[in-house]
């Protein structure tokens, strides 16, 4: 190859890096705005939600097998539902189980003791919203917290953020990888249906209807049988409140519900991850443009210097 084919061959190469370069520097120059984007979080005064409650559950579980079929994962037969050895440790949702209920010891009847269904709080004022800093969690008016797949970038942020630990990740899906975790039947919802769990339970444990009707109702049941219950709703105030209540026969800290404050959980997660994205991307874009002078520089010096 003569000399002024070689010099072609650079003047190219140094051309597609330059532009590859700067196309890159462009997009991270523009993810601060992304970053700084205030997520989606509709509180709807008619957002609806589910009492728990849990003095009538019968731990039948096929709140599992309802939610499993309805989200298409893995379902084996009803009746295997029925193998109480599950409760022999305590569960938590998954990628591979949205929702899942565990038993604990009743000290009036060691004989009925007390199961609990778990799943995503639903929260009015999530955590895991203002965690995303891609908006791929979103707060519905219906009351549903649910995630979008083509949002995602995969940083685990709403994981660390929910203070009741419940998105799950994929990590055995080598490919496409997502976060799981209840959507109160978003879907199933609009097209008029009740949620895959609420309609499963033969008990009646469960209650859809609009938050604050439920509620009242919870507070009522507590006044009129205050042997049944403590008297304590939990949801209502929990993180500035959550769409799921819960009714329970004693304390809910010996039913591993997390002790919460009031106050919402986001304001911390969100001036952190959004303050980090939006002052630490710029530099990165002004060492990748400092990394091209370099190579130029170089490469100018390999060809003798500028002519």
């Amino acid at each position: 190859m003569n000399s002024s084919s070689g010099d072609k061959e650079k003047g190219l190469t140094r051309r597609a890096f330059i532009k590859n370069t700067v196309g890159i520097a462009a997009g991270l120059t523009s993810l601060p705005a992304l970053a700084q984007a205030k997520p989606e979080n509709i509180l709807s005064p008619d957002r609806m939600g589910v009492l728990v409650d849990t003095t009538v559950c019968i731990g039948c579980r096929n709140c599992e097998w309802g939610c499993k079929t309805s989200h298409g994962l893995p379902t084996p037969p009803l009746e295997t539902y029925e193998d109480a050895s599950v409760f022999e440790k305590m569960r938590r949702p998954d990628d591979k189980a949205l929702t899942v209920v565990n038993s604990y010891p009743n000290p009036k009847d060691p004989k009925a003791p007390y199961t609990v269904k778990v799943q995503c709080m639903h929260c009015d004022h999530p955590a895991c919203v203002s965690a995303c800093i891609v908006g791929a969690l979103s707060k519905e008016e219906s009351g549903s917290v649910i995630w979008d797949t083509g949002k995602c970038i995969g940083c685990r942020y709403c994981i660390v953020a929910c203070p009741f630990q419940i998105p799950a990740f994929e990590y055995y899906q080598a490919l496409q990888p997502e976060i799981r975790k209840c959507d109160f039947c978003s879907g199933r919802r609009k097209d008029g249906k009740l949620p895959a769990c609420v309609e499963s339970c033969p008990a009646e444990a469960l209650t859809y209807g609009p938050r604050e009707e439920l509620v009242r109702i919870a507070r009522n049941r507590v006044k009129r049988y205050p042997q049944r219950y403590v008297n304590y709703v939990y949801g209502e105030y929990e993180v500035g409140g959550t769409s799921w209540l819960y009714l329970a026969g004693r304390d809910f800290a010996d039913l591993q519900f997390p002790k919460l404050g009031k106050n919402p959980a986001p304001g911390v997660s969100e001036s952190i991850q959004h303050g980090i994205f939006a002052y630490f991307v710029p530099p990165v874009a002004l060492y990748g443009l400092l990394g091209l002078l370099m190579w130029v520089s170089k490469n100018n010096s390999d060809e003798g210097g500028p002519k």
